[in-house]
């Protein structure tokens, strides 16, 4: 303990003896949260969208569904299911990517997967856009692989703070 005693030198020894202790304990607690989210950001939870449609042509696939991750850092990621194939649309890099069915994890009605959007997996396309279409954001996006239109419409997410129901 520093008293009006001691000396200058003991009372700064004494601090600096505490201070690398401190910090290394102060680094460690900064550090923890970093790799914990570092291990859970290549996770992804997909849940299918209500009200989503999805077109091909301006015609409606026989079997279809959309698919949205709960992190809403992740809300330009939209997989999409057109019969036996998934794909997954990049609305804000504007790139769509082939899902193969072994990367994505039933749970229920929803999916697990790691990080999809791989540079490998890219499908060609063009004419990208985006339209608001009143209750609902529309992405429209010729697949050159496929040579079709996809369109794509999820519905706005409530805002409870307009009060608008």
């Amino acid at each position: 303990m520093n008293t009006p005693h001691q000396p200058a030198a003991k009372q700064l020894a004494a601090r600096s003896a505490i201070s690398p202790i401190a910090w290394a304990l102060f680094a460690l607690a900064c550090l923890l949260p970093i790799g914990a989210r570092a291990s859970d950001s290549g996770d992804f939870h997909w849940k299918s969208v209500d009200g989503a449609e999805v077109k091909l042509d301006n015609k409606v696939p026989l079997t279809w569904n959309v698919y949205q991750t709960d992190k809403k850092k992740s809300s330009n990621l939209v997989l999409v299911l057109l019969g036996r194939r998934y794909i997954l649309l990049d609305t804000k890099a504007r790139l769509a990517y082939i899902v193969f069915p072994d990367e994505i994890h039933a749970q229920g009605d929803d999916f697990d997967s790691a990080d999809l959007a791989l540079s490998t997996h890219v499908i060609p396309s063009n004419d990208w856009t985006e339209r608001d279409i009143g209750p609902a954001e529309e992405y429209r996006v010729t697949l050159e692989d496929y040579g079709r239109t996809l369109s794509v419409q999820m519905p706005h997410p409530l805002d409870i703070r307009l009060g608008v129901y």
